[in-house]
């Protein structure tokens, strides 16, 4: 008799699953030096969770914050405690990834956006890593969605 019990971790969304391979395609895109559409398709060739992913998010995603970069970073920079090439990569990123949709998704409510960062960050990321992506992002959201803010601050 097998005394181990295993736990089986919860299915990921399609939707949480596209931000994980945005995340990774930005990481590998940035630390490669390889085009976009390279990396994209590296992600459906070896990834098993491109299957089950919202391909069309997860394109968007990574597509529109790699455009964007420098625009997206020149955006959550106030907020760092630290000059961005002390930031690791996976944090930046994330911190990319989340800064785009916070500036371009406004369908998606700001705390999901957040709340996917900081999961994506525990998952990925370093030890403290959560709390500093939190710090960022909870401080860049006012800027890029100050009504939503304020709406729900008043509650």
């Amino acid at each position: 008799m097998n005394d181990t019990v295993q736990v089986e971790e919860p299915k990921k969304s399609p939707r949480r699953l596209a931000r994980e391979l945005a995340m990774q395609g930005l990481y590998q895109w940035r630390m490669s030096g390889n085009s976009v559409e390279v990396v994209e398709d590296h992600l459906e060739q070896e990834s098993e969770a491109w299957a089950r992913a919202d391909k069309p998010l997860a394109r968007l995603l990574l597509r529109s914050a790699a455009a964007q970069a420098d625009a997206l970073e020149a955006r959550f920079l106030p907020y760092l405690d630290r000059p961005i090439g002390e930031i690791s990569p996976i944090e930046r990123a994330i911190l990319l990834l989340a800064t785009y949709e916070l500036a371009e998704r406004i369908e998606t409510p700001y705390r999901v956006v957040i709340n996917e960062a900081i999961e994506l960050t525990k998952s990925f990321g370093g030890t403290d890593g959560h709390r500093f992506v939190n710090g960022v992002l909870d401080k860049l959201a006012p800027q890029l969605r100050a009504a939503e803010v304020e709406a729900k601050n008043k509650r």
